[in-house]
């Protein structure tokens, strides 16, 4: 079997995916960067393209990130109202935040090292939080991103059962300043460049431990009820 890099990022092209990279490069860490656009390719569309590119990490993976997701595009914008509800809306949405994650843990998570901690983190948010929800609207990005937290919960209570120093958690990031969440950033609303937020992503990833593994947690390491 072959050994892979000590870290595998997944959307790495994309405003935190890229700072990630960034960051654990800086810090010395052997870094794979995936994308669309990467060699190998990632399109979460497509599966063949997954297991390809879980094949290239190899084994004894000690940090995977899924740094990908899907609010806004040019045609679709989060829903007000349940009169802006389509078909085709919500299932680009669940696409591309819960079924494309889903298959990234069914590739990525047999691969993780085993008898020492490793972390598989995929980046979620807190308006998935059903708990969480009072202020309503953005149907499909909530949904999508709940159905992602239940995912990663299931994915986790298997994980346990064959790696059980192994983590796999969901994590909020907060408002970045990226394409992603700019156009709906409220006045007021802490906004933080990606780099800030990556090198908050990192301390949790660095300290987290097989107690968080199902959960969806912060940037600051704090549990965000489902």
């Amino acid at each position: 079997m072959v050994t892979g890099p000590k870290a595998v990022v997944i959307g790495a092209s994309g405003g935190v995916g890229a700072a990630l990279v960034r960051l654990l490069t800086a810090r010395g860490d052997e870094v794979l960067a995936l994308s669309r656009a990467s060699t190998p390719p990632v399109d979460l569309a497509d599966e063949a393209t997954i297991a390809a590119a879980a094949a290239a990490a190899g084994t004894d993976l000690a940090l995977v990130i899924d740094a990908t997701g899907f609010l806004h595009n040019g045609h679709f914008r989060p829903e007000k109202s349940w009169r802006e509800l389509s078909t085709e809306h919500l299932a680009y949405s669940y696409l591309v935040n819960a079924v494309g994650p889903a298959l990234l843990m069914k590739h990525f998570l047999p691969r993780l090292a085993r008898g020492t901690r490793a972390v598989f983190a995929t980046l979620s948010a807190r308006v998935g939080s059903i708990e969480d929800n009072r202020a309503g609207g953005w149907y499909s990005y909530r949904a999508s991103k709940a159905a992602l937290n239940q995912l990663v919960r299931t994915a986790a209570v298997e994980l346990a059962r064959t790696n059980r120093e192994a983590v796999c958690f969901a994590l909020h990031p907060g408002t970045v300043a990226t394409p992603l969440s700019a156009p709906f950033a409220k006045t007021g609303l802490e906004v933080r460049e990606p780099d800030e937020a990556a090198a908050l992503l990192l301390g949790v990833l660095d300290r987290v431990t097989a107690t968080a593994s199902g959960r969806l947690l912060d940037y600051r390491g704090e549990v965000i009820p489902f």
